[in-house]
């Protein structure tokens, strides 16, 4: 299996002004397959993605790149900035890159079009349920993704991530269950409950979820990517092995 880690796990170093360059290493020793870097942590962008893209491809690192933005802005256009982020993409030689879908149900135009425009044979794209009612549904998922691939861009697909279904009150088996065939991605966190008062757990197995029950109604060939703080690395150390020993090395 491929363990990803994304750097929100490293939340309180970063806001300690711990750089995502720096932390290429400590994924590596860590023992992870990969880093997803966040596009909002970089405080010096051009110089940072230069330097994480050589630092990753010398530890011998996957790097994805969460970025949070969506894919159509409010009056329908194709946000166009996706552009710029997949050239910041090339540039860390990344492996799949991370949008939010948007506002689709607005689009007027034409999908091959538009997206014949994205180097979308060199990276793979997926967009992801949020914490919002505008991407956070399966039907704005399923919508967008099926228009999409009867376009012939079959290679789009989704990041399934499981703490979010509960900000969106969305059924996380249900959820699994439907948008499974087009899944190349999962995030996994777990999402504590508390009276109604929501926040993400520093342990897959602390939270409303039954994370390897939903696992099974997944796809488990693909990468699989921790994302939620954890206090130290000897916990992300044995949340790495916790997934290992569920999903099998």
């Amino acid at each position: 299996m491929t363990v990803i880690l994304n750097t929100w796990i490293f939340e309180s170093d970063v806001k300690k002004g711990a750089s995502q360059v720096d932390l290429v290493d400590r994924v590596k020793k860590l023992g992870a397959d990969g880093i997803e870097v966040r596009r909002e942590y970089f405080t010096d962008l051009e110089k940072e993605i230069a330097e994480v893209g050589n630092k990753a491809r010398e530890a011998g690192l996957i790097v994805n790149y969460s970025v949070p933005d969506v894919v159509f802005e409010e009056n329908g256009e194709l946000n166009p900035k996706l552009d710029q982020y997949f050239t910041e993409g090339k540039i860390m030689g990344i492996s799949k890159i991370k949008f939010n879908t948007g506002y689709f149900k607005n689009f007027k135009g034409d999908l091959k079009e538009e997206f014949s425009k994205l180097p979308l044979t060199e990276i793979e794209m997926n967009i992801e349920n949020d914490q919002t009612p505008v991407s956070g549904t399966v039907e704005a998922i399923t919508t967008f993704l099926s228009a999409i691939h009867a376009a012939g861009f079959t290679g789009i697909g989704y990041v399934y991530d499981l703490g979010n279904w509960a900000f969106t009150h969305g059924d996380a088996i249900a959820s699994a269950d439907a948008l499974a065939d087009s899944t190349n991605y999962i995030h996994l966190k777990n999402t504590i409950d508390n009276q109604g008062e929501l926040s993400t757990s520093d342990d897959l197995d602390t939270g409303v979820y039954d994370w390897r029950d939903i696992l099974t109604h997944l796809p488990n060939d693909v990468q699989f990517a921790l994302e939620y703080p954890m206090s130290s690395d000897e916990l992300v150390k044995q949340q790495i092995q916790l997934l290992k020993k569920e999903i099998g090395e």
